[in-house]
């Protein structure tokens, strides 16, 4: 590869600022997993497009700091003469610095890209950490994207199932009971649940770059370019102050002295910190009280998820019907079907939904060896057939303007070899094992996770991602606090939660496979609870070894497909009926 010149004039620019390296994060100043293009530095500096990691840069070194689920992409995306690659997790960027660099060596960092307890691992480095505030990429970035301005739209009551006015009531009444006079809003989606508002600033996330300061006595001020509000409702534009967008930092120091500032340090940009206590305020550090509160979902939101899954349901047979049918006959014609061709179809079946908005994150269209990276997107470069040779994996979902879905499927169309059919056994053993279980109320997502990966385990196997993630409603498809992985998460599920289920396995150079479901957390019985599947999609059985199924495996089996046999069949095309009813068929059948 070519050197990188966005390498080489950061690095100039860093010599002329006596400076001996800069910190790139993959992240906005909101932490949103996808970052606008105006925001995304990560891509910029390195060539890096994943959802998370950060580079280190220094005069004679890049690091690229990236977690499992990128290990592979990295290294296809990078130029390896010129970037090293580290594990994100395995060894965290402090350590990397305290252990490889002399101490007092000026690394700078962007105080508005940076949390504060990350800011606080750093500081442990030996590194002098030098905050800069003027965005220096900006100098060297010729062709820098504009800014987003995406239109704000209303959440009507009757979706989001409270008003605006009486959320803001509630967080404030939680704000008085912790002694707290302002709760600092950095987080995208928070503030757009609070404020019952929608946006488009970012393809696939519903929500409008912004900041907000919510006082204890309900009232609201809100950071956003008033240039995008054209369409919201007066009743909510007259019951919140308006600011503009770059000055919530100066206001947060203007209002500080004597005031007592809820701020969030795995979220929140030091930047708050620094403008609060240079204002002579005090900071509470705690989660953020919104974030919690919007993972407990209500009856409305829960009955949002629960109709727009039959609408993605509908149009995931119908795509799969379809694509059943193409890639044998396609092969035979020596024309496949693509990888690129299948994600394009299955949206136009989705865009048939009346409710429909757009995808909730871009398709994984992932055929033969490309499923081992568990992120991949398909690309014209990269584009690959799907045939009857090896498995497809598909992880698509929606945004509706009644909720969010997110679902994958493992689908073969020929005959399998005994490995890639035992790895698939375990991988469904275990989000069987999972998803029928039965759990204490208020267990915690890291005392599960092991349940979906002992098969895998039994087999000396793992993956390297979570289990399962939070699902926000017509908001984020990664929605905090909840998580099922081995990283311990010390949030209850309770009823009304909403998780996937998706245990994996990737061989590299060979094959991926997932199964995911979307989940709502239901009571069952007295203190205990259980996973109802929200997803209405077959489940591919073709390529799994019956026998090493349980009886329990396989009554949850015949009984999710009868629900999907009887819930989407009077709703799918005519083609596709009669393959819904056979993906569908009781497994005991099969066994037979």
């Amino acid at each position: 590869m070519q050197p990188t010149s966005s390498l080489h004039a950061l690095r100039k620019l860093l010599k002329e600022r006596d400076l001996d390296g800069m910190i790139i994060p993959r992240a906005d100043a909101h932490q949103s997993e996808d970052c606008s293009p105006n925001d995304n530095k990560l891509e910029f500096i390195s060539n890096f497009d994943g959802s998370a990691g950060l580079a280190l840069i220094l005069a004679d070194r890049a690091l690229l700091f990236v977690d499992g689920r990128y290990q592979v992409q990295a290294r296809q995306q990078v130029n390896l003469e010129e970037f090293e690659i580290h594990h994100l997790h395995d060894e965290p960027l402090h350590l990397w610095l305290r252990d490889n660099l002399p101490a007092g060596k000026r690394i700078a960092f962007e105080p508005l890209l940076m949390v504060n307890s990350q800011y606080e691992s750093l500081r442990t480095s030996g590194c002098d950490l030098v905050a800069v505030n003027d965005d220096p990429l900006n100098t060297i970035w010729a062709d820098r994207p504009a800014a987003p301005r995406g239109v704000v739209t209303q959440m009507p009551d009757e979706i989001s199932g409270e008003p605006s006015a009486a959320k803001r009531a509630r967080m404030a009444a939680l704000l008085k009971e912790k002694g707290v006079d302002y709760l600092a809003i950095t987080l995208l989606d928070n503030i757009a649940w609070l404020l019952n508002v929608r946006g488009s600033d970012v393809a696939m996330n519903p929500v409008a770059q912004s900041f907000a300061l919510l006082k204890n006595d309900g009232e609201i001020e809100w950071f956003v370019d008033d240039a995008k509000l054209h369409q919201l409702d007066s009743t909510l534009l007259n019951s919140v102050s308006l600011q503009h967008h770059d000055s919530f930092l100066a206001r947060c120091q203007q209002l500080a002295a004597g005031k007592r500032f809820s701020l969030d340090g795995d979220t929140a940009p030091v930047a708050v910190r620094i403008a609060v206590e240079a204002g002579g305020g005090e900071i509470v550090w705690q989660p953020d009280p919104i974030t919690l509160v919007k993972a407990n979902k209500n009856s409305a939101e829960l009955e949002g998820y629960r109709a727009c899954h039959i609408e993605d349901g509908v149009a995931w047979v119908n795509f799969l019907a379809w694509l059943s049918h193409e890639v044998p006959l396609r092969e035979a014609a020596g024309n496949p079907v693509t990888e690129l061709e299948a994600q394009e179809k299955q949206l136009a079946f989705r865009q048939q939904c009346d409710n429909f908005r757009e995808q909730s994150f871009s398709t994984i269209s992932a055929a033969a060896h490309n499923a081992a990276m568990c992120h991949y997107h398909s690309a014209p470069e990269t584009n690959m057939a799907i045939t009857t040779k090896a498995f497809y994996l598909n992880d698509s979902g929606g945004q509706y303007f009644n909720g969010t879905t997110d679902a994958t499927r493992t689908l073969n169309f020929g005959q399998v070899d005994a490995q890639r059919r035992l790895h698939y056994t375990a991988v469904l053993r275990g989000f069987l094992a999972l998803i029928s279980l039965q759990f204490p109320q208020g267990t915690q997502g890291h005392q599960l996770d092991a349940f979906a990966r002992r098969p895998l385990w039994e087999m000396g196997l793992d993956y390297d991602h979570g289990t399962g993630h939070g699902v926000g409603h017509c908001l984020f498809i990664h929605e905090a606090p909840h998580r099922l992985a081995k990283k311990v998460n010390p949030w209850p599920l309770l009823p009304g939660v909403i998780q996937t289920i998706e245990p994996g396995y990737y061989l590299e150079g060979s094959h991926g496979m997932r199964v995911e479901n979307q989940v709502e957390i239901v009571a069952s019985q007295p203190g205990f609870c259980k996973f109802a599947s929200l997803t209405l999609i077959p489940i591919d059985l073709s390529a799994v070894e019956i026998s090493l199924l349980s009886e329990q495996d396989i009554a949850w089996l015949d009984d999710y497909h009868q629900q999907v046999r009887e819930i989407l069949s009077p709703l799918v095309s005519g083609d596709a009926r009669p393959w819904l009813i056979e993906a569908t068929a009781p497994v005991r059948t099969q066994r037979a």
